[in-house]
């Protein structure tokens, strides 16, 4: 049985610009040659039972010549497997995709073609720079800059004297021939020009000037490749429409330090912000070790159940459905949540709590309940860890409190090398704080600023010796990234 080939565009940089298709197939294929420009988010869709090989591709640094690259596509296909060729950007523009097919054509192996978003495009878009105005261009050309010398084979001369946009890929460290030759051709050297590097990541950065200036200016801004080049009048409109490098965060490195599974939501507010998010989990969540008090949360009956977190709404109800049973077996009883967070958790499984405290902690719940718990049967759903005032206190004062046990959190191993420059860490929970200073010990932030979810998490850092530097109007990631951006913005 023969495999099939799939050469498919990544998109320039961004991992929320990859095609519904290339998600797709990134995560069913059984062989996946990468390049090297395509991003770690990205690669982190592939599963884990596929084989991927890194081939390279970056200018001089090949880690397979192209023709070892065409006889792997055709030799893993052959063994009946579905087979990814991912490139950055899109595979038919400077991205030897038309190769690589007419290769899989003489082989007699199918293959399908997968368009990516070309940071050709992509790249000044990001930069405020649209390719085609009305007013300015009404064509656009691209040119290959990997070597922008007379041997390429480029006209220079009518390349010159075209009046749309010109956008050179692979051309950065040649960006001094072509603004001779476009000069030595007749372009006016007050033509406007801009230098695009790292286009539409969070490091992008822009920089414009003219024709006689951007070498100077390139060269006082210490751009880092890979870089694209925008000739044309359209660059005029970089200042007026820049959306992208002019979010509130842009430029910043944020540390989330949230359990992995959880990360998302706090991840992506940030990222829309502009910041470039280091992930660096502290935690793991871990089943109990034994689901008995759990399962007598719900087998039994309770006159109230005590959520302390989204982890422990997820982890009773998922335990509820897989005793096939669901939220009719909680009639009657009243629900308290600790945050916001929790209290949206169980609304998304069809139950609104009866108690939100205002604070995040579980000892805020004391004073919303009455002196006398006589008779009264309260389960508390939460970690194995946690604190004890609420338990202890509704026990003095009568109340038969169960503790269920619905989850553990873990720590994890963390890798420190990403933590440079950094100017903001974030902590969701306690452990996350006495987590994340375990892992990084003596190490200093160089005065990042310390971002907490709440009362309790900011205690926790305080026993380290650091300062808050920001606390969360209320316990959800929103009101955490809300606070950030008011406290940057001041």
């Amino acid at each position: 049985m023969t495999g099939k080939v799939f050469l498919v565009g990544a998109g320039p940089g961004d991992p929320a610009l990859l095609t519904l298709r290339a998600a797709e197939l990134i995560g069913s294929a059984d062989f996946i040659a990468i390049d090297a420009l395509v991003s770690r988010e990205i690669a982190s869709r592939v599963s884990q039972t596929a084989e991927v090989v890194y081939v390279g591709k970056r200018a001089a640094a090949h880690t397979l010549p192209q023709d070892q690259i065409n006889q792997l596509l055709i030799d893993e296909a052959k063994k009946g497997k579905k087979v990814v060729r991912l490139k950055g950007g899109d595979p038919f523009v400077f991205g030897r995709g038309g190769e690589e097919a007419e290769e899989l054509v003489a082989a007699g192996v199918a293959f399908e073609i997968v368009p990516g978003i070309s940071s050709s495009v992509a790249g000044p878009a990001y930069a405020g720079i649209p390719v085609t105005h009305r007013s300015f261009a009404t064509s656009l050309t691209l040119v290959t800059g990997h070597e922008s010398d007379s041997s390429t084979g480029i006209k220079w001369d009518a390349l010159a004297q075209l009046d749309g946009t010109i956008v050179f890929m692979m051309g950065f460290g040649n960006l001094g021939t072509i603004v001779s030759k476009l000069i030595e051709h007749g372009v006016t050297p007050d033509r406007p020009i801009a230098v695009i590097s790292k286009a539409t990541t969070p490091e992008q950065r822009t920089v414009a000037g003219t024709l006689l200036t951007i070498e100077a200016k390139i060269a006082a801004a210490k751009l880092p490749t890979p870089a694209l080049i925008v000739v044309g009048d359209v660059v005029k409109m970089h200042d007026a429409i820049n959306w992208f490098e002019t979010k509130p965060l842009f430029g910043k490195r944020i540390v989330v330090t949230r359990a992995r599974e959880q990360a998302s939501d706090l991840k992506r507010l940030f990222q829309e912000a502009g910041a470039t998010v280091i992930e660096f989990p502290t935690i793991t969540i871990a089943p109990p070790e034994s689901f008995e008090s759990l399962d007598r949360s719900i087998d039994e009956r309770f006159d109230w159940l005590v959520f302390t977190s989204s982890n422990g709404v997820a982890a009773f109800f998922e335990r509820l459905f897989a005793k096939g049973r669901d939220v009719r077996a909680l009639a009657g009883t009243r629900v308290a949540c600790v945050g916001e967070s929790t209290a949206a958790a169980l609304r998304t499984r069809g139950l609104a709590p009866d108690l939100v405290p205002e604070k995040f902690m579980s000892s805020a719940l004391i004073p919303l309940f009455d002196d006398d718990q006589k008779g009264v049967r309260i389960a508390v759903v939460r970690a194995a860890e946690g604190r004890e005032e609420f338990v202890e206190e509704m026990r003095r004062r009568g109340a038969d409190v169960h503790l269920a046990v619905a989850y553990r959190t873990m720590p994890v191993a963390a890798n420190s090398d990403e933590l440079h420059d950094i100017d903001i860490v974030t902590f969701t929970s306690a452990s996350t704080v006495d987590n994340f200073f375990a892992a990084i010990g003596d190490r200093s932030l160089d005065g990042a600023l310390l971002a907490s979810i709440g009362p309790m998490t900011s205690e926790a850092v305080r026993k380290h010796g650091r300062e808050v530097g920001v606390e969360a109007a209320n316990a959800s990631v929103q009101a955490l990234c809300e606070a950030v951006l008011n406290t940057l913005e001041r």
